[in-house]
């Protein structure tokens, strides 16, 4: 039998050996025996282990539990148990395709929003905790949202309190749609700063646009393209599996 030694583990599938080891240690890899100088050797099935992880565990954001779910069918195929990990790794495809049927629904909320086709009772004047009972989010979250300019609130001119109306809550319950569906603070505001400036359903492409400007990029700034990438992941775990089986 061929063994491989750390660093032929990681070259093979594109990681540092320290990856390969801390893999092994948070039970991501079978055990990996040693030989008489203590050295690790791991068989070809240890690399194939290892390719399942890093298709499962590229993408590295946790929203919607899919970083989670992940795991698990990593560590179920560590454990020797390629039913049940084939078994997780189908629900998980199952699971980011609602995902991506979430996402869509919402831009198309969004769209009616922006067509002005989303009507609901007027609403006058409420105090900060009043709107944020009301859409459904703790106080904190509602300053979170002021905070990252995906809104901007009135205030009255004699006692400088912020009030909302009918427009900050119709804005705000859209806030939270876009938020369920794990849309990040800066597609969001990305988005919501075309429509201010007076482009129309246009502006929903920008959701999934990060702009130069940008510094950090993350998962869910562009979350429909992750999604995509993490639904073509999910089928080569899949596949991964089925190649491990047959290796039996």
């Amino acid at each position: 039998m061929k063994y491989y030694r750390t660093s032929e583990i990681a070259k093979a599938v594109h990681v540092h050996p320290n990856t390969v080891r801390l893999y092994e240690e948070w039970g991501l890899m079978m055990p990996v025996p040693r030989d008489e100088n203590g050295y690790r050797r791991y068989s070809q099935a240890h690399l194939e282990q290892m390719r399942l992880a890093r298709y499962a565990l590229r993408c590295e954001f946790a929203a919607g539990k899919i970083r989670e779910k992940a795991t698990a069918i990593v560590r179920t195929a560590a454990r020797g148990d390629l039913d049940q990990a084939k078994h997780l790794a189908r629900a998980y495809l199952q699971h980011v395709h609602q995902e991506q049927q979430q996402a869509r629904e919402v831009l198309e909320v969004a769209k009616e929003w922006i067509r002005g086709n989303w009507q609901e009772e007027e609403i006058l004047c409420l105090k900060r905790q009043q709107a944020a009972d009301l859409i459904g989010v703790s106080i904190d979250v509602l300053r979170g949202w002021e905070r990252n300019a995906l809104i901007d609130i009135p205030r009255d001119s004699q006692n400088n309190y912020r009030y909302y109306g009918s427009r900050e809550i119709k804005r705000l319950k859209l806030i939270r749609l876009l938020r369920t569906a794990n849309y990040s603070y800066m597609a969001i505001h990305r988005m919501m700063r075309q429509i201010d400036s007076g482009m129309g359903v246009e502006a929903i492409d920008y959701i999934n646009k990060p702009s130069a400007e940008e510094d950090i990029i993350t998962a869910t700034d562009h979350w429909i393209q992750t999604l995509q990438e993490t639904e073509d992941d999910a089928k080569l775990v899949i596949q991964q599996l089925e190649r491990m089986g047959s290796c039996l």
